[in-house]
């Protein structure tokens, strides 16, 4: 018998509803015009809000965006410094625009290792646009898909010991409330930038079932209308989630 996944609430039929990226390429975009790799980052940065931005007109409701990892940590001292001081003023400057476009901004991964006054912005960001509704842009810093499971599951394990949770009621359904994307979709498109294909501990969880883009262009020059043509050509998909069209 086959298998039919209803549309989600709110999905335009043959569009992802939720696009997930893993932005890379912006070092080698940078060394490739002799330039340091955080003149890459800044233009990567740049690129984010075109493609924010291009999300309505294609039906994605969801963008989630991999900004930093906890493999990042180990690029050097300087690389990290500047990033997180393009984390600072990349939320500063574009908060506006945010709030303009109707722009709701979640952060996932653990901030426990970041700076105060990062997460200080983070926190008031997702205050100041927790009512927009136009597209849900989530961006993920100091995030790895095997950490996230990890601290869900050490929550879970803390409310079974507690009693709120009963061990047999623990299914397949049950970690995802746990989860930093508890309140979003999985992912029906996964891009990748730079011409790597792997998924670098990316939504490990949630990606099971999604459709996966490698492509050549370094992010920086990852412009609207391939992204719009990569969610066109998503439609083409034949998704079975493991059943058989009859």
């Amino acid at each position: 018998m086959a298998l039919k996944r209803q549309p989600q609430h709110g999905q335009v039929p043959g569009c992802p509803h939720h696009v997930a990226i893993i932005m890379d390429g912006n070092g080698r975009w940078a060394t490739q015009r002799g330039r340091p790799r955080l003149f890459g980052h800044h233009a990567g940065a740049r690129r984010v809000r075109e493609i924010v931005e291009a999300c309505p007109h294609v039906g994605v409701r969801y963008l989630t965006i991999f900004a930093f990892s906890t493999e990042n940590w180990k690029r050097t001292q300087v690389e990290v410094a500047g990033l997180m001081n393009l984390f600072r003023r990349y939320i500063i400057r574009e908060t506006k625009a945010l709030m303009a476009n109707g722009v709701c901004v979640r952060f996932i991964g653990d901030r426990d290792r970041l700076d105060n006054k990062l997460i200080t912005l983070m926190n008031d960001l997702e205050a100041a646009t927790a009512a927009n509704d136009v597209v849900h842009l989530t961006i993920a810093i100091n995030y790895g898909g095997r950490d996230e499971v990890s601290r869900a599951t050490r929550r879970l394990a803390q409310d079974v010991a507690d009693g709120r949770l009963r061990p047999e009621d623990v299914d397949e359904e049950t970690l995802p409330r746990y989860l930093d994307t508890c309140v979003l979709p999985d992912p029906d498109l996964v891009i990748r930038t730079s011409g790597e294909a792997r998924i670098s501990n990316f939504l490990l969880w949630q990606s099971a079932y999604s459709e996966y883009e490698f492509i050549d262009t370094l992010w920086p020059d990852f412009t609207r209308a391939e992204f719009e043509s990569l969610c066109s050509a998503f439609g083409g998909r034949d998704r079975r989630y493991g059943g058989v069209r009859p």
